[in-house]
């Protein structure tokens, strides 16, 4: 099994690699210039997207292996994980009091406007038309649209003595929803969540040339979540030493203030990136909807009442309230998407709509807004 490991795991070995070399050369990596700290976080960056593309792939593992409903748990739960062991690390050096926010709004949009948008818009190039079942659209719109409410508008009509009370409100709010939701996409409104696609015609395997050629048997579920688990331990770790490269990089060039929350989001979206693309172009419309708006509620869902009782924990409370721009934006993220998504079908047009929306919330992000 060892050396199985040792040939797959090629990109946590080169993640787990930089590690070593980051915490070996830290203080020179931040103290030897805003270049050099510049190079070394983009480095850093792309070395944490290879080690959370592993721990995906192997919570992707687990999740076959274990069936429902715990391995829809699994998936959602690794993707948070990577998303809050990042972003607490951040945190704990820029010390903003809107970065989850930001983090999450930046997800969101990545999300469905970034990653639905492109995968439309790729596919309906390529097919035309690609079809999915429109009550998995209907039902994430409306659980991402309350969840966003809750914890993420309300939040600033609350007065600031009573942050406390509706924090615990928030977190309960959160997991009721989660739950609730988690039931019926696992039991009795599963079908929601599936598309019949016509079979494929395969082409006939050749014959195994021998005993190297035959197909391996899948890892042990123990395994993978022991690689899954090595994966975490290397993000942190990475993500320790890239934070001061970071705010070092940030101290010595002009730099929006989402920046941070932008390479947060960026981090925790790529393995859905690649995942919903290959789906796309494969005409499986169903995998990237399920993929782009499920990530963008585990995101809000599971995120924010992580972050919610790490500030009741400190004693600080965190700005969750969107700006009127962002708050804007994301409302008019969802109605679009609500459109979109309600006929059953995805075509470019509907791909670019979204498109447009997340290079607006680029433009807008690099202008400070």
């Amino acid at each position: 099994m060892l050396p199985r490991l040792a040939k797959e795991e090629t990109l946590l070995w080169i993640a787990a690699l930089c590690a070593g070399l980051a915490y070996l050369f830290e203080e020179r990596l931040v103290h030897g210039g805003t270049a050099m700290a510049g190079s070394a976080t983009v480095l850093l960056v792309a070395a944490i997207i290879c080690a959370s593309l592993r721990v995906a792939a192997h919570a992707e593992h687990i999740a076959q292996r274990v069936g429902d409903p715990y391995g829809t748990m699994v998936l959602t739960l690794s993707a948070v994980l990577v998303e809050v062991v990042v972003l607490g690390i951040v945190m704990s050096s820029q010390n903003s009091p809107t970065l989850v926010r930001d983090t999450i709004y930046a997800a969101v949009m990545l999300d469905i406007n970034g990653i639905l948008g492109l995968a439309a818009l790729m596919g309906g190039i390529k097919y035309g038309e690609q079809s999915h079942n429109d009550d998995s659209g209907r039902t994430y719109g409306v659980m991402i649209l309350t969840a966003v409410t809750v914890s993420m508008v309300v939040p600033e009509f609350i007065p600031r003595h009573a942050w406390h009370v509706y924090s615990i409100f928030t977190i309960v709010a959160m997991v009721t929803l989660y739950a609730v939701f988690l039931r019926m996409q696992t039991g009795p409104h599963s079908y929601f969540f599936s598309y019949s696609y016509p079979d494929k015609p395969r082409r006939r395997a050749r014959p195994a040339a021998g005993a190297d050629d035959a197909p391996q048997a899948p890892l042990p579920v123990r395994a993978s979540a022991v690689v899954l688990a090595a994966g975490l331990l290397v993000i942190g770790a990475l993500s320790e030493v890239m934070s001061r490269t970071l705010g070092t990089t940030l101290r010595g060039i002009t730099a929006p203030p989402a920046l941070p929350a932008l390479v947060v989001a960026v981090i925790s979206a790529s393995p859905e990136i690649l995942t919903a693309l290959r789906a796309a172009l494969a005409n499986r419309m169903q995998s990237v909807v399920n993929i782009a708006m499920g990530a963008s509620l585990a995101t809000v869902i599971l995120t924010v009442p992580l972050m919610e009782a790490l500030a009741l924990y400190k004693g600080q409370p965190f700005q969750m309230a969107m700006s009127p721009l962002q708050t804007v934006m994301m409302l008019v993220t969802l109605i679009v998407a609500a459109i979109n998504l309600n006929d059953g079908q995805t075509n470019a047009i509907e791909g670019m709509t979204h498109f447009i929306l997340f290079a607006t919330f680029v433009v807008l992000a690099l202008m400070g807004l």
